[in-house]
């Protein structure tokens, strides 16, 4: 398995199986809830994660964030935070 800064492009990362993105309407805010745990996403979090549906390639997700975020650091983020979430468990 890579570490959290070693994300290969080619993989399709997906939700684990515990793990559910959900909206919160009241606080207009994404949610990973997770057996016993909720983590509240901040920034584009959700928007990321809604792209790992498991067809989706690291790099189509880069390319697809880079396209409606111009300019905005996205080959260099995304990967360390997908590593970061797959570290955790959060993603396969």
């Amino acid at each position: 398995m890579t570490g959290p800064q070693e994300v290969n492009s080619a993989w399709r990362p997906a939700l684990s199986r515990s793990v559910v993105l959900r909206h919160d309407r009241v606080r207009d805010t994404d949610l990973l809830v997770l057996p016993e745990r909720v983590v509240v996403l901040r920034g584009s979090a959700g928007s990321v994660l809604r792209l790992c549906d498991g067809a989706n390639d690291v790099g189509a997700i880069v390319a697809t964030l880079a396209a409606q975020h111009p300019g905005a650091p996205v080959a260099d983020e995304v990967p360390v935070f997908l590593g970061r979430l797959r570290a955790e468990g959060w993603l396969t």
